[in-house]
């Protein structure tokens, strides 16, 4: 047939298909298709496929493609992934969808990663850490040996542990080696912290010391306290120390000489922890950058100003139950921001602004269960047969590590939380390191430590 006359007559086809039902066209087209040899049937394969799947993510503009990629949840999306080659770079460059899901799950976001493909890493990063945690297979453990009697203190900063023990000494570690880098000869001691150079200990001989790691000479002697010295806490900036003590007092010391500046009472119980830090919120009583120094018992918290004043006045005291019924956890959390303390009601948590309860957390079973570290996004809890990660938006504990039978410490010195960075939101980087340590019966100190990403 030729051209004009082929053109014709497919001209009056179409106008009669046209005219037909939705039956009689597929009747008709039936009947095409079963005189069709292989390169027609060829043909309307793949001109059908053209028609019938339209990839809209090729066609739609990028920005469009991303706003209905958002309505996916991140499995749906990385099983759309498998779709084509295009599928993948589009869903993957979509910074938007992979920051939320990360979010979601407990990761800090960095805005300044430019990279576009950087986030669905992350997420993949942090699905399988947060897989590990629900599963129980986040940590690993270690053991320091090396005291030969009771370790009583441990104090942890920057990869190094010391232990401070009744064999009348005080040994700095390296958590990820297991190597004892430093050991000097001291008295009991009851607490510790250390920087590079010194390291300071509250002893059971009612003082605190000074040491340097180097040589172990003592270079400061702290008397005044007439009970055992359970916490101490210094800043070289401020020149200053402070101790709690089962006297029931707190005392401010220089700490370049050794004077006592002031001795603050108002405790009736032994005090188990103090706490220096710099405030970061602004009140009636106080201003961001001023040193504020806490003091704990047995049933309150008490604040104070520091500084060199001698007539120095309680700023609040916190508990959580005016009858002194309900006892504290030794453990203390103080940021700046927020106090947070565990109790046999709950985890309290007050605004250091106003010194009112934000919240009260009571999982099931919390009678018996202390504060490690608490964040923005998790806290770490421990009781005597696990210790527990809790994210703290929807309050429900999302991992647990079984414990050993460790030495139980009504003063809270003989265990603590380790790196405490994660608990502010996982990146990937600060997922490492020590967890949790504790003295144990055979003087050795077991360590729970994050294990290495699969």
């Amino acid at each position: 047939m030729e051209k004009k006359d082929f053109e014709a007559w497919l001209d009056n086809i179409s106008i009669a298909f046209l005219s037909l039902t939705d039956l009689q066209k597929n009747e008709t087209l039936d009947h095409l298709i079963s005189l069709s040899g292989a390169v027609q049937l060829r043909h309307l394969s793949n001109n059908l496929e053209i028609l019938l799947k339209r990839d809209f993510l090729k066609l739609l503009p990028l920005e469009l493609s991303f706003y209905l990629l958002k309505w996916l949840d991140p499995q749906t999306l990385l099983t759309c992934c498998l779709v084509s080659k295009q599928w993948n770079k589009v869903i993957s460059a979509c910074t938007e969808v992979w920051q939320t899901a990360c979010k979601n799950l407990g990761w800090q976001i960095d805005d300044s990663v430019q990279d576009p493909l950087h986030w669905k890493k992350v997420y993949l990063k942090a699905i399988l850490r947060m897989k590990q945690l629900k599963d129980h297979e986040a940590f690993e453990t270690s053991s320091l040996i090396g005291h030969s009697a009771r370790v009583y203190a441990l104090y942890y900063k920057d990869g190094l542990l010391c232990t401070g023990s009744d064999d009348l000494s005080a040994k700095l570690w390296d958590v990820s080696t297991g190597q004892c880098i430093y050991g000097i000869q001291t008295h009991t001691c009851a607490a510790v912290k250390f920087d590079e150079q010194k390291l300071v200990t509250g002893s059971f001989d009612n003082t605190v010391a000074c040491w340097e790691w180097s040589s172990g000479a003592k270079t400061q002697h702290f008397r005044g306290h007439t009970g055992a010295v359970f916490s101490v806490d210094y800043n070289d900036e401020l020149d200053i120390l402070v101790s709690g003590s089962a006297d029931f007092t707190v005392k401010v010391w220089a700490l370049s000489t050794g004077t006592c500046l002031n001795t603050l009472t108002g405790h009736t119980e032994w005090v188990t922890k103090v706490v220096l830090q710099k405030c970061k919120v602004k009140s009636l009583m106080h201003s961001p950058g001023d040193y504020i120094l806490l003091s704990a018992d047995k049933y309150e918290i008490k604040i104070w100003p520091i500084g060199r004043e001698i007539n120095c006045k309680c700023l609040r005291t916190l508990s959580v139950s005016e009858d002194r019924s309900i006892s504290l956890q030794p453990r203390l959390h103080f940021d700046g921001k927020y106090i947070a303390c565990s109790s046999a009601l709950g985890l309290y948590q007050w605004d250091f602004a106003s010194y009112d309860i934000l919240r009260v957390i009571k999982p099931p079973d919390f009678s018996n269960v202390s504060l490690l570290g608490f964040g923005e996004i998790f806290a770490l809890l421990f009781d005597n047969r696990y210790l527990y990660i809790m994210d703290l938006r929807t309050e429900k504990l999302i991992s647990r590590w079984p414990l050993p039978e460790y030495r139980k410490s009504k003063r809270g010195s003989s265990f603590l939380a380790g790196e405490m960075s994660w608990l502010n939101g996982l990146n990937g980087q600060n997922d490492t390191g020590l967890v949790f340590a504790t003295s144990m019966p055979d003087h050795s100190i077991h360590l729970v430590l994050w294990k290495e990403h699969g």
